[in-house]
């Protein structure tokens, strides 16, 4: 702690190890930096009492409380013990810089401690890193001393950790819909601009019965998709399939629907069926379902 740019007074306290080592500093900048020390130096005999973590730890310690800094190598060897006496003396710096290293040097081997530690501390961000971490690599961390330990001495954090699991993998599958269901409407979309391009203006294949027909047509660019319609119309036209139940000619029949419930302009909209295919359809699932029904006693007229 020696610095040939610094100049002190003489230490007028001491700080007292667990192994009953004494490190000389000055109340006045211990004080200024945590308002528990503070409150410690008025009722001391000028001699505080760090116990519970290495000597080595409490001199780091001392250190960033004169230079607020803290070393690579200390927060390394050190980042835990520092972390509970920045959170024991409100040393808010330290604290920070102490989240910020274990963070960073979380793994499946220590994240159960740390992130026992974190709570204890109340390092709310630090807390969630480690759940993150043990959620992702769970079938490793089960198998780690810490884990065990958790188990054997506090089953409460164990279930608190296996519902932020639940929760998180709950958050996972909603996005995972989300994004589905975004793609989905994404794809409809694109689906309706497409089927009134191609009974508008014709594309390559297929094109309104009032537009001149262009074999010199190249492949159609404005879409991915205008191909596979182009292809399900021709199906659709030409599907001998009784009643409908070609399975292409169902997704085309929705899409007639789905196309006829949004559009704006059914007076001079040129896609087939715009005006009437909700009542087409109302129809044919209602023969279809009579038909169904009375099958037995059809055929029976008809014998």
């Amino acid at each position: 702690m020696d610095s040939p740019t610094l100049l002190f007074p003489q230490p007028d306290l001491y700080l007292q190890t667990r192994a009953g080592n004494r490190i000389p500093a000055h109340a006045t900048i211990l004080a200024s930096v945590s308002p528990v020390l503070q409150n410690v130096i008025k009722s001391s005999n000028r001699i505080v009492k760090i116990h519970g973590v290495p000597d080595a730890a409490v001199t780091a310690f001392v250190a960033f409380l004169y230079y607020a800094r803290c070393t690579e190598e200390d927060m390394h060897k050190y980042g835990m013990h520092l972390l509970v006496l920045s959170h024991v003396y409100m040393v808010k710096h330290l604290k920070q810089r102490c989240i910020k290293g274990l963070g960073d040097r979380v793994s499946t081997e220590n994240v159960v401690d740390v992130l026992q530690l974190a709570r204890l501390c109340d390092a709310p961000d630090l807390y969630l890193k480690c759940a993150r971490h043990l959620t992702n690599c769970f079938k490793a961390v089960k198998e780690t001393e810490g884990w065990r330990f958790l188990q054997n001495h506090d089953p409460c954090l164990e279930l608190e950790i296996l519902r932020f699991m639940e929760e998180h993998e709950k958050r996972k599958r909603k996005a995972r819909k989300r994004r589905e269901d975004g793609r989905l409407y994404t794809e409809l979309s694109e689906a309706m601009v497409c089927l009134e391009h191609i009974c508008t203006e014709g594309c390559t294949e297929v094109w309104p019965f009032d537009v001149e027909v262009r074999r010199e047509r190249e492949p159609c660019s404005m879409f991915g998709t205008c191909q596979g319609m182009q292809n399900l119309i021709r199906h659709f036209a030409t599907c001998e399939s009784v009643k409908r139940r070609c399975l292409r000619c169902k997704r085309m029949w929705q899409l007639f629907r789905l196309h006829s419930s949004i559009c704006l302009r059914q007076d001079t909209c040129k896609v087939p069926l715009c005006r009437s295919t909700s009542s087409l359809f109302y129809l044919f699932y209602v023969f279809h379902n009579l038909y169904s029904t009375y099958k037995p006693l059809i055929y029976y007229l008809i014998k």
